[in-house]
């Protein structure tokens, strides 16, 4: 296979997405070197190629790589790897780097290919599960009965919370954007389904739970988080990891004007008013977890676990070339898919 990568010379719309060949680096002590087959695509890279993403800003600068998950076959590894080698199927995640037909990582970043998943649905599982996972687990920590509200229920993150709700015995609520993902999230395990293109979000979200939600999960921004806080039980938990309704949904370029109105209008939260609504309000963001070793372990040995026993199975899987990238961040900029997309070399 010739190597090649994707490339972001500068930031901006589908035309910076260009495939260059990649010059591959042997694996160094502790790291591992990985063929792939699928690589993961998520809403930061895209977010990553509009030039908005601070901490690719922080870590790379340009010209950068995009991709933070893949799954493939190790074809080396470096000094002092003596677990894993090469010819063993993996998957694994990386900050930044892995829109690329070779990748190298630390050997903690690389975990064999669990049985019931295929490279495809391997390679979009680490970055959205790890995701769900931190927000439930780490941040939330919902009791068994509890009302959780999951906006884009139908998408990677919204699939991975409902199914890890469902296994914390909480009663999700999930939200889509289009009447094509009502089945989806049901499937999912979501007991009440909104289909917001159809119907009130928040005349729904209030019958669905009158008394509030003791966790709603919100990753739209400017365009849901102040009802997002108003439907909160007492206590209640709102938990932030992104802010799409800011960005495009096509087109490929943000609207400065648009950004810097809904920055303004995002809400602030006072702490003397938080205390007073017994409320919290929670953010992350998983590309700075890459230096905390003991979450990603603990994590992904959890999410393993499920999926061998089959409590937790993959996202729908979408397959795009990796030649075909800027359609692949076309579609999942649309709002309009199911699922994880993938790219596959």
């Amino acid at each position: 296979m010739r190597a090649r990568k994707v490339v972001i010379a500068k930031a901006g719309g589908y035309g910076q997405l260009r495939v260059e060949n990649l010059n591959q680096v042997s694996p160094g002590p502790g790291e591992v070197s990985v063929v792939t087959e699928a690589i993961g695509v998520n809403y930061a890279d895209c977010v990553i190629r509009m030039g908005l993403y601070a901490s690719a800003k922080e870590y790379v600068g340009w010209p950068i790589t995009p991709g933070f998950e893949f799954a493939g076959t190790v074809d080396a590894v470096g000094p002092g790897v003596e677990d894993v080698s090469p010819g063993a199927r993996v998957f694994g995640v990386t900050r930044f780097g892995g829109y690329a037909t070779h990748v190298v990582v630390p050997r903690h970043q690389v975990y064999a290919l669990p049985a019931k998943l295929s490279m495809e649905q391997a390679a979009g599982f680490p970055a959205v599960f790890l995701t769900a996972y931190f927000a439930l687990f780490e941040l939330a920590h919902p009791r068994p009965g509890a009302n959780v509200l999951v906006h884009s229920a139908a998408g990677g993150v919204g699939s991975a919370l409902l199914q890890l709700g469902r296994l914390a015995g909480c009663r999700m609520v999930g939200v889509v954007g289009g009447t094509h993902k009502v089945e989806a999230a049901r499937a999912l395990g979501a007991d009440v389904v909104i289909d917001k293109s159809r119907e009130d979000l928040w005349a729904a979200a209030r019958r669905a739970a009158p008394g509030g939600y003791d966790v709603v999960l919100d990753a739209n921004g400017v365009a849901t988080l102040r009802d997002s806080y108003r439907h909160l039980a007492s206590p209640g938990k709102l938990v932030i990891y992104g802010f799409h309704s800011m960005l495009p949904r096509q087109g490929g370029r943000p609207n400065y004007a648009k950004l810097a109105w809904d920055w303004l209008r995002t809400p602030r939260f006072n702490p003397l008013a938080l205390t007073n609504d017994n409320a919290s309000v929670l953010a992350f963001n998983l590309s700075y977890l890459f230096e905390r070793r003991e979450v990603l372990t603990e994590g992904m040995a959890r999410l393993l676990g499920w999926v061998e026993e089959g409590k937790v199975v993959s996202p729908q899987v979408t397959r795009f070339p990796l030649d075909a990238v800027a359609d692949a961040h076309k579609a999942l900029e649309s709002g309009t898919t199911v699922g994880k997309l993938v790219l596959v070399p």
